[in-house]
């Protein structure tokens, strides 16, 4: 159908009322009638022309051990609450199960086995550095939205770097952007650590544990205020920018990346309280495995402690330790929903697409293991959440996700003009399972660590080394009853395990 232009609609019109074809009123009431529908065209097309917003929410070592996973003694209401409007992914796994390089599978859509990228350093070191200048296609997913004119703000970490700037974490360093061309602001708050490792290593008044005082604590619960603390900060900059957000005319992409639950383990004193009647259970796996996949838990243990060290821990000191981290899990979920929250006051929350990513998962205790930098379920599952504009109910499933599949997941909701990548995506859009078109999109998750390869069915995960291009070193966990079972069933002639052995190959 061809539409007039609006003025020669009018024009035409004013002229058959001067022929007297239309008495005054007629035309009156037709000119109105065509005012009104040319504003409903402009609206309706303003409407669909406007591109969601994305609030992408990163928890550091936040393994799934949230109410709305199933774990009854975690305190965790405002994500349990969020999970009622978003769809809950119980089965996602990261590609590498540590911080910087999980982050770069996620900003960048590459698995490992395409870009080599297994360390904290992937993002501004050697050849899977992000280069310091536009090429064709964008490096990141934050350039590539910005490229098709979204505002883009950091708050905190998202890659690797607690701000985005590159630094030592003796402060040492020239300040570079740690991904170039991906943020137009900066707006990660140093409050009294002054700068970016000191805030995600801090304890209270500004002391932290690469400020050369030999601060090392593993856990510390004194300050009263969320604002004495720097996640409690990072909420506050949110909720500031969000507003200012909120008043141009630009859709964006806020990436918000809180540090707890990461070690030292440090909240308010009223996280640590809340807990004081509730029954935290032991890890269910205490005696000893023998496995080349374990580690000795060096990070965990290096942090000084108000009991007395041995291996494995005892009741009451494995106890104390999983309270602290649950106490950071509740604080982290506090400021998580005072920014949400003011997403709905704002009315930002009916047209943004909200993420909420773990980066990996973490071992807090079960199978003598604390922390993560294994190739085990726990160690790489970890939480993912997605809340779209037009989902009210949100739903659970079992399907299994990758972190690769995020980047391509917003571009199939987003619709962004500019969708040219440097290198092409490595994930699958899990939009069929959050439209209810599919149960899954993905019969395997596969993972990465060292020089392991881990494999993710819907119930069992093989754990494998290549050498010489032979595939040795298998162990096959049944996750069919229990996630944290150290109990290795590899055996030859398995069905199952040659299935995933077969999967191991088609990586390579």
């Amino acid at each position: 159908m061809n539409y007039l232009p609006k003025d020669d609609i009018l024009r035409n019109m004013e002229y058959k009322k001067n022929r007297l074809y239309l008495s005054i009123a007629e035309f009156n009431a037709m000119r109105l009638m065509i005012v009104s529908i040319i504003l409903t065209f402009s609206m309706t097309f303003s409407m669909a022309s406007e591109k969601p917003n994305i609030l992408f929410i990163a928890v550091d070592d936040l393994r799934p051990e949230l109410g709305c996973y199933g774990v009854k003694y975690a305190l965790s209401p405002n994500l349990d609450q969020f999970a009622k409007t978003a769809v809950t992914f119980r089965n996602h796994y990261v590609q590498v199960s540590t911080c910087g390089a999980s982050r770069y599978a996620l900003l960048t859509g590459r698995s490992p086995s395409n870009s080599g990228a297994v360390q904290n350093h992937a993002f501004y070191r050697g050849k899977t550095a992000i280069q310091d200048k536009q090429l064709p296609g964008a490096q990141s997913m934050p350039e590539l939205f910005k490229r098709s004119g979204y505002e883009t703000v950091l708050i905190g970490k998202i890659s690797h770097t607690a701000d985005g700037r590159v630094y030592s974490y003796n402060g040492q360093g020239t300040g570079k952007h740690e991904m170039p061309g991906a943020w137009n602001r900066l707006s990660t708050p140093m409050g009294q650590w002054k700068r970016g490792w000191g805030i995600f290593f801090a304890y209270a008044d500004g002391k932290h544990r690469e400020d050369g005082q030999g601060h090392k604590n593993l856990m510390q619960f004194t300050v009263e205020k969320d604002t004495d603390l720097p996640d409690g900060l990072l909420a506050e900059s949110a909720i500031s920018e969000l507003t200012k957000l909120k008043a141009g005319k630009k859709p964006f992409f806020m990436g918000l990346g809180f540090f707890k639950p990461h070690l030292p383990f440090v909240a308010p004193k009223k996280d640590w309280d809340a807990f004081e009647k509730i029954t935290i259970p032991d890890p269910e796996d205490r005696k000893p495995f023998d496995s080349p996949y374990k580690h000795s838990s060096g990070e965990f243990f290096k942090y000084s402690t108000p009991y007395e060290k041995k291996r494995p821990l005892n009741h009451k000191s494995a106890n104390m330790a999983r309270r602290a981290y649950l106490a950071c899990v509740r604080y982290v979920d506090r400021q998580i929903g005072k920014v949400l929250q003011h997403l709905e006051r704002t009315g930002l929350a009916k047209n943004t697409v909200v993420v909420v990513w773990g980066d990996h998962g973490w071992h807090l205790g079960d199978a003598q293991q604390w922390g993560k930098h294994t190739p085990f379920e726990i160690a790489n599952r970890s939480v993912l959440m997605i809340r779209t504009p037009d989902v009210k109910i949100g739903f659970s499933t079992n399907a299994l996700a990758e972190t690769l599949d995020i980047y391509p997941t917003l571009l199939d909701l987003c619709e962004p003009e500019f969708n040219e990548t440097h290198y092409p995506l490595d994930g699958i859009s899990l939009g069929p399972v959050l439209r209810g078109e599919k149960e899954s999109v993905r019969e395997y998750a596969t993972s990465y660590w060292k020089d392991s390869i881990s494999i993710r069915s819907k119930t069992h995960r093989l754990v494998a080394k290549i050498k010489n291009g032979k595939i040795i070193n298998k162990e096959l966990y049944d996750l069919s009853e229990r996630l944290d079972t150290v109990e290795n069933i590899s055996s030859e002639g398995s069905a199952i395990e040659e299935e995933l052995t077969k999967q191991i190959s088609n990586t390579n």
